[in-house]
């Protein structure tokens, strides 16, 4: 197999949220492509999307592209950068993809796999693609999508996703944080990291996750403000700010696994909790005004997927892997739950990670199940 690049023209230009003057200047969205048979392409193209990894190298796209399907990895415009996303703008960068590869690469049938955070922009763009209703992004800035180029797919595969990215932090954030300018200033009555026995008491979770809730609360809220200033002072000549966001990766999930019972063991995608919790390595540690309501506040996004499923008529297929650490099999049953087709389908990957480490054949096995429900829808 050979790894091509596919440069994709964009629909709209890049705003000033991109960094890069190259990047804005080539209007390109550059991704990765595995061809089953060099040269050539198959009737069906697998499409893994995320809203700021960079996916080109995708672990599954030569696994796909080996069971005789191509693969396409999709970069939007925030490679590598969550700090500035707005996902009403992936949607039109995945417009953008969708229709390059209907249109001038001819695949017949488009399948769009949402992978870990990619799952909720999945659910979120077919359910515009099918009925436009977003004009913007909550806070500004973003694509008004009833006005975009949004093909739809033909089916949708969530593959180790969570709900949507608001949904994941509000059980990740740290509610014993009691300062937004100092990480330690801690409340030890809802310190997870405190010496606690496990299993966690159910009422002490109960507790801390109204804490989780009310923090959330208090970052949008100061959001808001802080935009209606910006307005008041520049008058929107300065759109948007940057600021920090103090531990983001500290759900009770991580710690005492009897809580969303799974074949995991205890700890994070990055390692030991607490040392997770305030590295800046984990989601939502910086953000800018815009894009915390778009992706990061439960009250205002657009892109959580059970309600976007709801909105969506094509099958639905939800994988997840049974020792994943940092999506629940909860998770994957809330996306199934709400996905509204009757061929919907959910795949338990026994033993499987996250990425899915383990045993090669997990990756593959999975594969082919999802391929086998693609040519059978």
């Amino acid at each position: 197999m050979v790894r091509e690049l596919l440069p994709v023209p964009m629909q709209d230009t890049m705003g000033g949220d991109v960094y890069s003057g190259i990047a804005r200047a080539a209007g390109l969205l550059w991704c990765g492509r595995e061809r089953a048979v060099p040269g050539e392409n198959s009737d069906t193209v697998l499409v893994f999307c995320h809203p700021s990894s960079n996916f080109v190298g995708h672990y599954a796209l030569a696994p796909t592209a080996e069971l005789g399907v191509d693969a396409v990895g999709v970069v939007t415009r925030y490679a590598g950068n969550d700090t500035q996303v707005v996902l009403e703008n992936c949607v039109a960068d995945l417009g953008s993809v969708i229709q390059h590869l209907r249109e001038t690469e001819g695949y017949r049938e488009v399948v769009l796999v949402g992978n870990s955070g990619g799952g909720g922009l999945a659910a979120f763009y077919q359910s515009q693609a099918e009925k436009p209703t977003v004009r913007d992004a909550p806070g500004g800035g973003g694509t008004d999508l009833t006005r975009a180029t949004l093909p739809p797919v033909d089916a949708l595969v969530m593959l180790n996703a969570h709900a949507g990215r608001a949904d994941l932090l509000s059980g990740w954030l740290d509610p014993a944080i009691v300062d937004e300018d100092d990480p330690f200033s801690r409340d030890p009555a809802l310190d997870l990291f405190a010496d606690r026995s496990l299993p966690l008491d159910r009422g002490w979770v109960s507790d801390y996750r109204a804490a989780q809730a009310a923090r959330m609360d208090r970052i949008t809220a100061w959001v808001r403000g802080q935009l209606d200033e910006l307005d008041r002072r520049f008058g929107g000549a300065v759109p948007d700010l940057p600021f920090r966001v103090h531990g983001t990766c500290a759900d009770p999930r991580f710690v005492d696994t009897t809580i969303d019972p799974s074949d995991r063991d205890p700890g994070t995608l990055w390692g030991d909790p607490q040392s997770a919790n305030l590295r800046p390595v984990t989601l939502g540690s910086t953000s800018t005004l815009r894009s915390w309501l778009s992706q990061w506040s439960v009250a205002d996004t657009n892109a959580h997927g059970p309600d976007c499923l709801q909105q969506v008529s094509v099958p639905v297929f939800v994988a997840y892997g049974t020792a994943d650490k940092g999506c629940f099999p909860s998770m994957a049953e809330q996306l199934y739950d709400a996905a509204q087709h009757p061929a919907r389908t959910l795949l338990a990957v026994e033993g499987s990670g996250h990425y899915f480490e383990g045993p090669r054949h997990l990756l593959s096995d999975a594969l082919t199940e999802i391929l086998g429900w693609v040519r059978r829808v």
